[in-house]
């Protein structure tokens, strides 16, 4: 029986980094899958590197995963981490300032030699030059460690090393008291072809588990973590990629329609269609387009086809989907556009945060062509918000941009399962002929919204295009007074949604001082930043923008109540502009980083209480 001492925590944070061939994303799912199924609320944060195969232990190669989780509710992965497990020098030195003073660093002592530090640049050997002085360290040589445990089983010497990522996961299964059953039955399903490579990892995930537990005067005490007190239903880890897919395809359900989606993979986009594709047997059409331009060009065809019809993208192919865009806005059919953001400009760094689209989703086509722009909170809320782009885009006739971002897209959180028999029936409707000609633009007067008429059906048959159109009719118009009632009417109706989407609710006193205004990923460390100033007796708001355009009816009385509105944002100031712009009464300051990764919350705290 184990003599290790044993402690309660509310919560912990673990990083787990190396090349990016070592493994460790799959590690930190696990971990996290783990972790769920023994239910713990969680977030966490895959950060992966921007080259597809860097120079083995470079510092441009390392990939990591972050995960916090708790007994209560928690909304970012965590700041700091409390462990660190380093398979490498370049995963210790890029991620070092990660960890907080006096946590547990875990590296692989077989990979800390002079050719390595060479390759991760260090100056001198980080074990002894007191650079870990502030920190436990645990020096495992798990490459030794886990060849030694599979020495019995056939396989190639590349294959054993490549198992190493199982042996430090039994060590943290381990050390936070886990069990590792979920993990073991998904490598007999993930690997049933190959029974050898079963063994090895199932091996090697015990070897590590029977170290930690057995190496009583260097491991720290075992850690346990209860179960958090979440709503009572059905739950499962999702990401934002996944919850837009299942969104899409539970709207095409909600619509009685065919979900046509045609993407050109790009990333942090590219899983979307991967999970789509899959899904044939729920009426889910897929086309991987060759490239941008034509992916937009099918999914206007799906749409004056009359199905359900989607793309997505990111910023640079948001650049290229803007003249085709434009045609969805001409000829006024509904499609939802995915943006999955990026750090730009140009290529910018592919697997990097940025909130730098937004501008560009209200501005960046030519003419006058607005769209609406919704962005989902956090990788759940993915879900909801494709449901609502879906919804709005149908009912008023109009392209709707959603924008989600990379950190959203690659996190994963738990998602309680809704009940899809409660969930709100997507009403649509396709026109057929009457007793009057038809008239293509006429339009429904609550929703500026022309009528869906589905190609071939006798008697509809009218002009489309991206010429000017003549109000009612659709004909080619030069008139000057008809072209700009028709950019008024289009104008109108994305403004008329603002009567058709929620309020915005705010979290705290309803006036005051300072007043936290957020919109898309930052949510999360938004609200916990205020949780903690508020719990430290500071009276401070918090609102959080869903609907970017239209804005929601009672965001400028909100503003009003308020001294001073600031508004962090992963980029230089999009939605400070948009308010500035909307509401040039309102005193506002923005907080602005573009660093590739997201906020902490320890910075926006401090920016909070500089302020107040």
């Amino acid at each position: 029986m184990s003599t290790h001492p044993q402690k309660i925590l509310s919560s912990s944070t673990i990083l787990f980094a190396g090349d990016s061939g070592d493994g460790m994303q799959l590690a930190g799912d696990q971990f996290t899958d783990t972790t769920g199924v023994m239910g713990n609320d969680f977030a966490t944060f895959p950060n992966f590197p921007a080259e597809i195969r860097a120079p083995l232990g470079t510092l441009p190669g390392v990939s990591s995963f972050q995960i916090q989780f708790s007994d209560t509710n928690i909304y970012t992965h965590g700041d700091m981490a409390d462990v660190l497990v380093a398979i490498n020098p370049a995963a210790l030195k890029v991620n070092l300032n990660k960890v907080k003073p006096g946590g547990l660093i875990v590296l692989n002592e077989n990979a800390f030699n002079e050719t390595d530090y060479k390759r991760a640049a260090w100056a001198s050997d980080p074990l002894t030059d007191g650079t870990l002085n502030d920190f436990q360290v645990l020096k495992v040589p798990v490459t030794d460690l886990t060849k030694n445990a599979l020495k019995d089983i056939p396989l190639k010497i590349s294959e054993i090393e490549r198992c190493k990522n199982f042996f430090v996961l039994g060590m943290m299964f381990w050390l936070y008291a886990r069990n590792f059953d979920h993990t073991i039955d998904w490598i007999q399903t993930k690997f049933a072809a190959r029974p050898e490579i079963v063994n090895a990892n199932i091996a090697a995930l015990k070897a590590g588990h029977n170290y930690a537990e057995t190496t009583e005067t260097i491991v720290p005490a075992q850690t346990h973590i209860h179960k958090a007190k979440m709503d009572p239903g059905t739950y499962r880890k999702i990401s934002g990629n996944n919850a837009l897919a299942i969104g899409l395809i539970t709207a095409a359900h909600l619509s009685e329609k065919t979900l046509f989606y045609a993407s050109y993979p790009i990333t942090p986009a590219s899983e979307i269609l991967h999970e789509l594709s899959e899904h044939k047997e729920f009426k889910v059409k897929t086309f991987q387009a060759e490239d941008e331009i034509a992916a937009m060009a099918a999914a206007i065809g799906a749409a004056f086809g009359g199905e359900l019809s989607a793309t997505s993208t990111s910023g640079p192919g948001m650049c290229l989907k803007s003249e085709g865009l434009n045609l969805a806005v001409m000829t006024e059919l509904p499609i939802v556009i995915v943006d999955v953001q990026r750090a730009g400009p140009s290529t910018g760094m592919p697997t990097k945060i940025e909130q730098a689209d937004l501008l560009q989703a209200m501005y960046g086509r030519n003419g006058e062509s607005p769209v609406a722009v919704l962005a989902p909170k956090t990788p759940s809320d993915c879900f909801d918000m494709a449901l609502e782009a879906v919804r709005l885009s149908v009912k008023y006739m109009s392209p709707v941009i959603l924008l989600s971002d990379a950190y959203l897209a690659n996190s994963s959180e738990p998602w309680k399962l809704p009940d899809t028999d409660k969930l709100p029936k997507i009403k649509l409707t396709h026109p057929t002929a009457g007793k009057n000609p038809f008239l293509p633009y006429a339009r429904d007067p609550k929703t500026l919204a022309r009528a869906w008429a589905k190609p071939g059906t006798p008697g509809l048959e009218h002009r489309i295009g991206g010429l000017s159109k003549a109000d009612l009719t659709g004909n080619v118009s030069y008139d000057p007074d008809n072209h700009e009632k028709m950019i008024r009417f289009r104008a109108e109706k994305i403004q008329l949604m603002s009567n058709d989407i929620p309020l915005l609710k705010v979290r705290g006193p309803e006036s005051g001082k300072l007043l936290v205004l957020g919109w898309g990923s930052t949510y999360g460390v938004i609200h916990q930043a205020v949780s903690e100033i508020t719990e430290e007796g500071h009276k401070i708001s918090q609102a959080h923008l869903n609907y970017l355009n239209p804005f929601p009816k009672n965001l400028q009385d909100i503003l009003k109540n308020f001294k001073t509105i600031l508004i962090p944002e992963l980029n230089t100031g999009h939605l400070n502009v948009l308010i500035k712009n909307r509401f040039p009464e309102t005193k506002t300051e923005g907080y602005n980083r573009m660093r590739g990764v997201p906020f902490q919350t320890m910075e926006l705290k401090q920016k909070i209480k500089e302020m107040l």
